[in-house]
């Protein structure tokens, strides 16, 4: 058995958060440290793309502040995560939508999944 993949799994606390893929629109709400106060902080958008597995998995998530996107790298571990909310499943083709990057206005909306 493969020594790094069995630390991982004995000492990484895996935390239970619903299922999202690409193309859904999530909030994450995550610990932010200044000085000696914490505050809990959100950030809203679609996710672009899950990658890795396990410990090392990471998720990007772009949403648009004002006229400029904003894409923010999430390890799915990161301590400093607390919740995480799936606001809309959207039905996209690919695993990873880098070409929703590209799109403006009307294009880029993303069609809803109702379940």
């Amino acid at each position: 058995m493969d020594l790094v993949k069995f630390v991982q799994d004995e000492f990484v606390a895996k935390k239970d958060f619903p299922e999202f893929s690409a193309g859904d629109t999530i909030t994450i709400y995550y610990e932010i440290r200044e000085g000696n106060k914490t505050r809990t902080q959100f950030f809203r958008g679609v996710v672009i793309q899950r990658r890795g597995s396990g410990a090392t998995e990471t998720f990007t998530i772009r949403k648009m502040s004002g006229t400029v996107g904003v894409e923010r790298i999430f390890p799915v571990n990161l301590p400093a995560l607390q919740k995480i909310e799936v606001n809309k499943r959207g039905k996209v083709r690919r695993a990873r939508i880098f070409y929703f990057r590209e799109l403006t206005g009307k294009k880029a909306r993303i069609k809803e999944v109702r379940k």
